[in-house]
């Protein structure tokens, strides 16, 4: 569920631009957290208004796009809120991906499948012949073991004929 809806955010974001509200009179006013409504202000700043707009689906970005918006807010004299608004991304996903790149490297940048993975259905061809496999490699194993107790056998027969 969405918190604060973009019509809500549009509205403010006008107030500010056509009164030149600060954004505490803003947050006072609409009875929010005035931290919200100050990073509404300076996401709009940054970005325009396309930054406030909701995503309906979770959006999934490469880990070369990663690595470059983590290179570039830890070369770059910028604070964590201004490369997320620059790159579209949450200051929060940032966090989290240098995280992981500090701790497991490079590869756990790369998007991960999620959920439970699907079981394969097997045509009854398949069936048979993984039973058929299993059936020769039972049958070898058998062979082998015969054959070994066999061999057993016939050097205790040597031992006894020459004592």
């Amino acid at each position: 569920m969405v918190k604060y809806s973009s019509v809500l955010k549009a509205q403010i974001i006008n107030e500010h631009l056509s009164d030149g509200t600060s954004g505490a009179e803003l947050a006072r006013n609409h009875q929010l957290p005035k931290r919200q409504v100050n990073r509404w202000l300076q996401q709009y700043h940054l970005n325009g208004i396309e930054t406030l707009k909701r995503y309906k689906t979770g959006r999934k970005f490469s880990a070369e796009f990663k690595w470059y918006v983590i290179n570039y807010y830890q070369t770059h004299d910028e604070s964590l809120a201004e490369v997320a608004g620059k790159y579209n991304v949450l200051a929060c996903q940032i966090s989290v991906w240098r995280k992981t790149l500090i701790r497991d490297g490079y590869s756990s940048l790369e998007p991960h499948p999620k959920g439970r993975s699907t079981k394969t259905k097997r045509s009854k061809k398949q069936i048979r012949q993984l039973e058929k496999q299993s059936e020769i490699e039972r049958l070898r194993s058998e062979i082998a073991q015969k054959n070994q107790e066999f061999y057993d056998a016939k050097l205790e027969n040597d031992i006894l004929k020459n004592q």
